[in-house]
C-alpha cells in the first residue's frame, strides 16, 4: 500500500505562513507529498508592514491584496477560510469557528481538521495593556479590516473640515513611537496635500494636528538612536507633535488623558503601542507560553511540548544563543518561514534538523515620500550602515519586492511591477471611498 500524504496545516496566511505554503506546495504539494492547507480568517492577504498606507488610502487592499484561494490554484496548496478555535495537540486535530456572513447567519458550521504536523502563523495584535476605554474609542491597525476601518473615519473627518468653517484643525493622536505610529504620522501628512486634487481644497495640511504619543524616552526604541533622532528631525519639520516619556492612563470620546492627570484631544485615536499574541492561543492546552501569549520554541522552532507543531512569526518566541529572543519583524517571519521549510523537507528524509538563527539585515523606516531613514547590516564586517534619503527608499521598495518574490516567483513580481505602473495613469493616488 502506498504511503498516504503528509498532512501539513499552516494557520495564519501573514508574510511568513503564505510564503511556507507556497514553497511547501511547490516542493511537496504539486508532488503529491503532501495536502497543504493554509487558513486564514481573512480572503486576502496585505503585508502587514503596508497596512499605515491601507489605513490612509494610498494603498487599496481591495485591489493590491493577495486573494489565497487563487493563489493556492496556481502554487500547489489549498486554502480554507476559517478561524482557529482550538487545538488537540494528544488527537492532533485543530477546530475552526463557524464563520457567519454579515447579518449573524451561519454560512459553514465549526469545523475539525486533522494534521500530521501544524504550524501556527497567527501573527499578532496590539496591546492595549489593559488600559481603559482603549477598546471602545480607539482604531487599532492589526489587520487590513482595521485599516479600512481607520480609512473611512479619516474620509469622514476630511469632509467635515472641508465642509465646515468651525471644526479648526482635525486632531489625530496616535499611541506607540514604533515604525507603525511613525510611517502613519507621515503618510497622513502625505495624503492630505493630496486632497486638493481631488476636490476637498479646504483640508489642507496645516489643518492637521497630529500627536505622536511614547511612554518611552524616545521614538523607535527598538532602533538604533541615530535612526529614531532622524525620524523625529523629520516628523517634526512635517508638523507632527512628538510626545515622549507620556504615558497614557485612558482614553475617552474627548481624547488620551496620561499619567498626569492631561487631555490630548483628538477626533481620531490610533493604538499602535506594544504587541502580544492573539488571547486565544492561551486556550492551547499543553503550550508554553510567555506572558506576551508568544509559544515557546525550541531552536528548530517546533514547540518546546509538541515535536508535531511548528510556531514561526509574531507569535513565536525564539530565544537566540545571546539570550535574547528574535523580534517581531517582518523579515524574522520570512526567515523562520525558510527555516521551517527546510526541517519539514528534512524530517520526511529522516535527515538531521537546523536550529534557526535570527538575521538581522537592518532597520527601515518609510516616513511616506518625504524621506526614508534605517540601517543596513554588513555581511563582512557586521556593522551597520546609516542610510537615508533616495537610497534608503530603494531598499525599502526592495523589501516589498522581495516578499512578493517569495509568494509569486519572479516572472509575475515584474508583470504586478510594471501592472502597477501602468496603473498609475489611470488610478487615483488615493482611494477615496
Amino acid at each position: 500500500m502506498s504511503t498516504p500524504p503528509l498532512k501539513i496545516i499552516i494557520v495564519g496566511g501573514g508574510a511568513g505562513g503564505l510564503g511556507l505554503a507556497t514553497q511547501l506546495g511547490h516542493k511537496l504539494g504539486k508532488k503529491g507529498q503532501a495536502e497543504i492547507t493554509l487558513i486564514d480568517k481573512n480572503r486576502t492577504h496585505i503585508w502587514k508592514p503596508l497596512l499605515h498606507e491601507v489605513a490612509t488610502g494610498s494603498l487599496d487592499a481591495d485591489l493590491d491584496g493577495v486573494v489565497y484561494s487563487a493563489h493556492a490554484v496556481r502554487h500547489g496548496y489549498q486554502f480554507q477560510l476559517g478561524e482557529l478555535n482550538h487545538v488537540d495537540l494528544k488527537a492532533q486535530c485543530i477546530t475552526l469557528a463557524p464563520i457567519m456572513n454579515a447579518n449573524g447567519e451561519a454560512l459553514l458550521p465549526s469545523r475539525q481538521l486533522s494534521y500530521d504536523k501544524l504550524v501556527i502563523a497567527v501573527g499578532s495584535v496590539s496591546n492595549d495593556f489593559g488600559t481603559p476605554g482603549v477598546q471602545e474609542h480607539c482604531y487599532f491597525l492589526d489587520s487590513h479590516q482595521q485599516a479600512n476601518r481607520f480609512h473611512n473615519g479619516l474620509l469622514d473627518s476630511f469632509t467635515r473640515v472641508h465642509q465646515s468653517d468651525e471644526l479648526g484643525a482635525l486632531k489625530i493622536a496616535i499611541v506607540g513611537g514604533g515604525a507603525t505610529g511613525v510611517e502613519l504620522s507621515a503618510e497622513l501628512y502625505h495624503v492630505t496635500e493630496q486632497l486638493k486634487m481631488y476636490g476637498l481644497s479646504k483640508m489642507t495640511a496645516d489643518k492637521l494636528s497630529i500627536s505622536l504619543i511614547e511612554a518611552g524616552p524616545r521614538i523607535l526604541p527598538a532602533l538604533p538612536e541615530r535612526i529614531a533622532a532622524s525620524a523625529a528631525r523629520e516628523l517634526t519639520a512635517l508638523g507632527v507633535n512628538i510626545r515622549e516619556n507620556t504615558r497614557i492612563n485612558q482614553a475617552t470620546a474627548q481624547g488620551f488623558i496620561t499619567a498626569d492627570d492631561e487631555l490630548i484631544d483628538a477626533h481620531l485615536m490610533l493604538w499602535a503601542a506594544g504587541v502580544k499574541a492573539p488571547e486565544f492561543i492561551k486556550q492551547i492546552e499543553g503550550l508554553d507560553l510567555n506572558r506576551a501569549n508568544q509559544i515557546l520554541v525550541k531552536g528548530t522552532l517546533q514547540s518546546t511540548q509538541d515535536d508535531n507543531v511548528y510556531v514561526i512569526g509574531d507569535c513565536c518566541a525564539c530565544q537566540q544563543a545571546d539570550g535574547s529572543f528574535v523580534p517581531p519583524r517582518a523579515q524574522s517571519a520570512h526567515q523562520m518561514a525558510q527555516c521551517v521549510e527546510h526541517n519539514m523537507l528534512a524530517e520526511i528524509k529522516q535527515l538531521p534538523l537546523q536550529d534557526y538563527v535570527y538575521v538581522d539585515h537592518g532597520s527601515l523606516v518609510n516616513l511616506s515620500r518625504y524621506s526614508t531613514v534605517g540601517s543596513l547590516m554588513g555581511n563582512l564586517t557586521k556593522n551597520s550602515m546609516f542610510v537615508e534619503g533616495k537610497i534608503a527608499r530603494f531598499m525599502y521598495i526592495s523589501l516589498y519586492r522581495m516578499h512578493q518574490k517569495a509568494i509569486h516567483g519572479i516572472p509575475k513580481t515584474l508583470a504586478l511591477w510594471m501592472a502597477e505602473k501602468m496603473m498609475r495613469v489611470v488610478r487615483p493616488r488615493m482611494k477615496l471611498h
